[in-house]
């Protein structure tokens, strides 16, 4: 029997996008769960080839407003111990940062929309970005932050906000922008975070997505050819 990729969400607007299409077309199976709808998250890791979290409009330390955050905490830790492969974005990097010990606050600047992250030095060697460019071009979405977890690797910085990217131990990452959003994702968002709207030019945001729609699409699929392979080599 094969192994499974989770996918967890947080919320229904914020589903895994390209992740889905890319994944599909491998070996593993794939399990999709959102907590908002009462999923609950199985312990059980033996049949579990990797774990990704997904972002939300939720912030990490409101459990007692979303006890399924809490829950997740708890998966989180126990899928650290067992050395699964985890890919946190977003509001899943946040939360895969608190499981790893790590503070969740405030960022220095709020980043909705597109922008520019650079990878440090240890990100440029590392296996999740192999075959990139040591700048991306990003999609943000996020007011809070998460701090370097003990121990991690800092992988990637923005002059907005300093810690973009981070993996702990052998194979789990958080990305605090998105790789998996298109521009229908997008639209769609804007459409649903309306109170929002007066911090961004959802036009141009738009018009961006739709004009680097190729490009960060190739770009990517490389991270997740890279996470796959990092899945596989763990099996």
């Amino acid at each position: 029997m094969s192994k499974e990729i989770l996918i967890i969400k947080h919320v229904e607007i914020e589903g895994p996008g390209t992740i889905e299409e890319f994944f599909k077309n491998t070996s593993w199976n794939i399990r999709i769960i959102d907590l908002s709808k009462g999923d609950s998250l199985n312990r059980d890791f033996k049949d579990i080839a990797a774990v990704i979290s997904l972002g939300g409009p939720m912030n990490v330390y409101e459990e007692k407003k979303y006890p399924f955050l809490k829950d997740e905490d708890e998966f989180l830790k126990k899928a650290l111990k067992e050395k699964i492969p985890i890919l946190g974005i977003c509001l899943g990097a946040q939360l895969l940062a608190k499981a790893c010990g790590a503070k969740v606050k405030k960022a220095p600047k709020e980043e909705i929309g597109w922008y520019k992250i650079n990878l440090t030095d240890k990100g440029k060697k590392d296996t999740l970005f192999r075959g990139l460019d040591f700048q991306l071009d990003v999609f943000q979405w996020h007011e809070d932050m998460f701090e370097i977890p003990k121990d991690a690797l800092h992988l990637a910085e923005s002059q907005g906000s300093p810690n973009q990217a981070f993996k702990f131990g052998e194979n789990a990452y958080g990305l605090q922008f998105h790789i998996e959003v298109t521009p229908k994702m997008i639209e769609s968002w804007v459409n649903e975070y309306k109170e929002s709207q007066e911090r961004f030019n959802a036009k141009d945001m738009l018009i961006e997505a739709y004009k680097r729609r190729e490009s960060f699409r190739k770009q990517a699929d490389t991270i997740y050819f890279n996470f796959a392979k990092i899945i596989s080599n763990r099996q």
